[in-house]
C-alpha cells in the first residue's frame, strides 16, 4: 500500500522521482505548475525574448520589430524565467543595476512577460515578482525599481510594492513602483533599538546627581544625569569622573567565541581600541573577561587577543578567566584624552565623512558581515588609523559599530539631534563588496565623521576618506541617488537614547 493509500505505485515517465516511489500522490498533485530558475542556457533566453516580442511587440503593440534595449546587452543583467513542467518557457523578467558604471545597489526590474496560455489562476507573474525581488536583495541592491503598465499597478501593490510616481514608457501610461528593501532599518532596529528603554533604569536620579557629572563639571538642581555625561549620550566610550581617562567595554557574541575563538580574540581588541579611536583617546591598556569551556578553547581565544594587542601595541594589564562554562568573552579599554570627541557633535549642514580601510576581505565564513582589514596591517598602519581622530579633531565621529555604516550614521545623527543623508555612490567602498553588505557590515577599521564643510581629512594611513552626505534637521537617514531621489534608510532614531 502507498502513502495515499493507493495499492498501485505510481510509473513516471523519465527518471523516478522520490515522491512518486514513495507513492505520495496528493503531493504530487499538489505540486505547482511552474518553477522558477536563473537562465544560464542561450536556448533559455531566446526563448524568453521571443515571449517578449509575443506579447509587447505582436499582442500589445507597445514596439515595432522587438523590445531589446541595451540592458538587454549588460552582461550583469539577470533573467529568471517561469518553466512549465513540460520545459517549456512560460514567463520571464530581467533585473539588474541602473547605470552603467559601478554598481551602486540601484537595481531595476523591467519585461516582465507571461505567455498567454500561462496567464490566470497559476500566478506565474506574481511569483516571477517575488523571485525578482529576492534575487536584487540577495546581490546587495537597497533600491529595486521598476515601470508597469498602469493596469497592472494593482497586483504589484498587492505583492507589497509601493507606486511613485506616473511615467511614459513607449506612448503608453506606465507608473514608477519601489519595492520597500527594510534592511538597514531591520538590522539597525535589532542591533540598537532596545538600548533607550533598557538603559533608562540606569541614569541616576536628578535628585542625587546634581552635585556632579560623570565627566567633573557641576550640574544645576534637576538635572537629569546622563550615562556617559552630558554631551556624551551613546558614545563608544565614557569619560572617568574627575580624569583624562577614556574607559570603553565591548563583548564578543558567544556563538563567534564559540566557533572562531581566534578571531573572537582579535576582534575583542578591535572593537575596543576602535572605540577608544573614536573619542580621540590613546589606548593605555585592556582588561579581559574570558570564559571558556576547557583550557584548549581558553588558550585559543587568548592567543588571538595577544596578537592582536600586540599588533596595536597596547599592553594587555589583567583580566579573568574562568573554565567549564559556556563561551563568553569581554574586554575593557581605558584610554586617555584631555579633550574626548563626542558622538553627538554635529549640527545641521555638517559635512558627513567616512574614514575606511578597505584593504583585506570577508573574513572566512562571515562573507557579507565581517571584513577584515585588520589582521594583516603593521603596527604603524594601525596606529596611524586609530589616532587619525585625535589628529583631525572633528566636530563628531563615531565608530562604524554591528549596526553597520547606515545604522551608525543613524546613531551619531541622533546624538547631534540631527537627520542624515548618505550618498551612497560617494561611500568609500571596496571592490568586492555589495552596496548592501557594505552599508551593513562590520568593516574592520571605519570612522564616521561630522565637521564644518571644507574640515580637513582624517590622516589615516592606509584607509581610504570621502565626505559622503550631510546633516539636517530632521531624524533618521536617508540614501541619496545618481538620480537625486532619496530614499528612507531608517525612519526614526536608532536607539531612542535621544540628543546628548
Amino acid at each position: 500500500m502507498q502513502l495515499d493509500g493507493s495499492t498501485t505505485a505510481a510509473t513516471p515517465d523519465g527518471a523516478f522521482d522520490v515522491l512518486a516511489l514513495l507513492g505520495d500522490r496528493n503531493t504530487l498533485q499538489r505540486l505547482a505548475a511552474f518553477h522558477i530558475e536563473e537562465a544560464r542556457a542561450a536556448a533559455d533566453l531566446a526563448a524568453y525574448r521571443r515571449l517578449r516580442r509575443d506579447v509587447f511587440v505582436a499582442e500589445q503593440g507597445l514596439f515595432t520589430g522587438d523590445d531589446l534595449d541595451d540592458r538587454d546587452l549588460d552582461d550583469r543583467t539577470i533573467v529568471l524565467v517561469a518553466r512549465a513542467k513540460n520545459g517549456a518557457v512560460v514567463g520571464g523578467v530581467r533585473l539588474g543595476p541602473v547605470d552603467d558604471g559601478p554598481d551602486v545597489g540601484w537595481w531595476a526590474g523591467g519585461r516582465l512577460v507571461v505567455d498567454r496560455r500561462a496567464r490566470g489562476p497559476h500566478g506565474v507573474g506574481a511569483a516571477l515578482v517575488r523571485a525578482a525581488c529576492a534575487r536584487a536583495e540577495a546581490a546587495g541592491a537597497l533600491r529595486f525599481d521598476a515601470t508597469v503598465q498602469a493596469r497592472n499597478e494593482p497586483l504589484f501593490r498587492r505583492l507589497g510594492w509601493r507606486s511613485v510616481r506616473p511615467v511614459t514608457v513607449a506612448g503608453t501610461p506606465h507608473v514608477l513602483m519601489r519595492w520597500p528593501i527594510g534592511r538597514i532599518a531591520t538590522q539597525a532596529s535589532a542591533a540598537k533599538s532596545a538600548l533607550g528603554p533598557l538603559l533608562a533604569a540606569l541614569h541616576e536620579p536628578a535628585g542625587r546627581a546634581h552635585a556632579q557629572d560623570p565627566v567633573g563639571g557641576a550640574q544645576g538642581p534637576g538635572t537629569r544625569a546622563v550615562l556617559g555625561g552630558a554631551g556624551f549620550v551613546g558614545d563608544d566610550g565614557s569619560p572617568v569622573p574627575a580624569t583624562d581617562v577614556i574607559a570603553a567595554c565591548d563583548a564578543i557574541v558567544p556563538s563567534m567565541v564559540e566557533r572562531d575563538p581566534e578571531w573572537a580574540g582579535w576582534c575583542s581588541v578591535l572593537v575596543n581600541v576602535n572605540d577608544l579611536a573614536a573619542m580621540g583617546a590613546a589606548p593605555l591598556g585592556l582588561l579581559d573577561a574570558l570564559g571558556a569551556r576547557d583550557g584548549l578553547h581558553a588558550a585559543r581565544v587568548l592567543d588571538g587577543l595577544a596578537r592582536a594587542a600586540r599588533s596595536y601595541g597596547i599592553p594587555v594589564l589583567g583580566g579573568h578567566t574562568q573554565l567549564g562554562v559556556p563561551a563568553a568573552l569581554s574586554v575593557t579599554a581605558l584610554g586617555r584624552t584631555a579633550n574626548p570627541v563626542p558622538g553627538g557633535g554635529g549640527r545641521p549642514g555638517h559635512e558627513v565623512r567616512l574614514t575606511a580601510d578597505l584593504g583585506g576581505g570577508w573574513r572566512p565564513g562571515y562573507r557579507g558581515r565581517q571584513w577584515d582589514s585588520t589582521s594583516h596591517r603593521r603596527t604603524d598602519e594601525l596606529r596611524a588609523m586609530t589616532g587619525a581622530v585625535a589628529a583631525a579633531r572633528p566636530a563628531a565621529a563615531k565608530d562604524v559599530s554591528m549596526a553597520g555604516i547606515a545604522g551608525t550614521l543613524g546613531m551619531l545623527a541622533e546624538a547631534s539631534g540631527c537627520r542624515a543623508v548618505l550618498d551612497v555612490a560617494a561611500v568609500p567602498r571596496p571592490a568586492g563588496a555589495a552596496v548592501g553588505d557594505w552599508l551593513t557590515c562590520f568593516p574592520g577599521y571605519a570612522m564616521l565623521t561630522a565637521d564644518a564643510p571644507g574640515a580637513p581629512p582624517l590622516p589615516a594611513g592606509p584607509a581610504t576618506g570621502a565626505v559622503c552626505g550631510e546633516l539636517t534637521t530632521g531624524e533618521g537617514v536617508g540614501l541619496r541617488w545618481p538620480d537625486g531621489e532619496i530614499t528612507e534608510a531608517v525612519a526614526s532614531t536608532v536607539t531612542g537614547m535621544g540628543p546628548a
